[in-house]
């Protein structure tokens, strides 16, 4: 499986905020979204990524005001990104390697979409029962 097959199936919408914004307000989206993380955009430009764990992190932990500080100031700069052609399995070593649980898909440099951990989990599973009810199947006959 692929994450264009789970862009497929679950949508390719994609939120994204400015880095000028404050952390409240990003927080606000994420809970009126029902996601984990937002993209930190400058037109099609991708800046960086901000999640709850930055949030946990970068505010709380450090004693920042999230109506104080902005996006910019917290946002993950570096970030990784998969294609749609990517195998499930690469998301998988990635998201394990990097300890990260969303990632932006980009297809010839334009953000096409974003997979979390739980949709790849998802596609995983959703596999496997395939492969079983194939052998399953397969034995039957």
């Amino acid at each position: 499986m692929k994450v264009a097959d789970i862009l497929r199936s679950k949508g390719s919408e994609i939120y994204s905020i400015t880095a000028g914004i404050k952390v409240y307000e990003a927080l606000k989206i994420m809970q009126e979204k029902n996601v984990g993380a937002l993209l930190v955009m400058d037109a099609d430009k991708l800046l960086g990524i901000i999640s709850e764990r930055d949030y946990a992190r970068k505010i709380i932990l450090q004693g920042k005001t999230s109506h104080e500080t902005s996006v910019g100031d917290i946002m993950t700069k570096e970030v990784i990104t998969v294609q749609p052609g990517d195998g499930i399995e690469k998301c998988m070593e990635l998201m394990s390697e990097k300890h990260i649980r969303h990632l932006p898909v980009v297809n010839d440099d334009k953000i096409v979409g974003v997979i979390s951990i739980t949709d790849v989990v998802t596609a995983i599973i959703q596999s496997q029962r395939d492969t079983i009810t194939h052998l399953e199947h397969y034995i039957s006959q």
